[in-house]
């Protein structure tokens, strides 16, 4: 039996030092393959991480007449680098420019600066009543979620939701500029 196929077999019986072994042997020449096809080495240490993951968890499709584990391994990590990179989410993600690149600079708030003032006040009277409560407790008197869940006698998760409903809300009340 060769090193590769007793490898095989103990990970198909979940053995978690076999795993180790699987990424001291294979992670730098799949992270390598993963970095020519992502073009971004931190993206590609996350495909990889998630590839190996997906190796572990598929290991029983692995048919060693049908080639190398290794080459099995770069199809696996490929398709997951290529399913990430056609992800709607990554796509919105690398259209982003870091704040750094973008040349935004990190300032204090004027001392004089007030909420209110950008008229965020007025746009929760738009509100249903729960929901004005609730935004008037966490932002406007700076309560904790659950401490207006005790405040006012309802569930942490009926705060929570009131409160993303209140969000979506003032977005539209907002208008498209905002």
């Amino acid at each position: 039996m060769t090193d590769e196929a007793a490898l095989v077999l103990r990970l198909l019986a979940r053995d978690e030092r076999a795993f180790r072994t699987l990424h001291e042997q294979y992670a730098r020449s799949l992270l390598t393959v993963l970095v020519r096809v992502v073009r971004d080495p931190t993206l590609a240490e996350d495909v990889l991480q998630e590839g190996l993951l997906r190796v572990w968890l598929n290991i029983g499709s692995y048919d060693a007449g049908r080639g190398r584990l290794f080459v099995w391994m770069v199809r696996v990590c490929c398709n997951h680098a290529v399913d990430t990179l056609r992800d709607p989410r990554h796509q919105h993600r690398r259209r982003q420019r870091p704040l750094e690149i973008a040349g935004a600079q990190q300032a204090p708030a004027a001392a004089t600066f007030n909420p209110e003032d950008i008229g965020v006040r007025e746009l929760t009277r738009g509100l249903k009543p729960r929901q004005h409560d609730i935004i008037e407790l966490l932002y406007f008197q700076g309560h904790t979620q659950a401490e207006v869940a005790e405040q006012l006698g309802i569930p942490l998760g009926t705060v929570k939701t009131r409160a993303g409903a209140a969000m979506k809300a003032l977005l539209r009340l907002a208008g498209p500029a905002a």
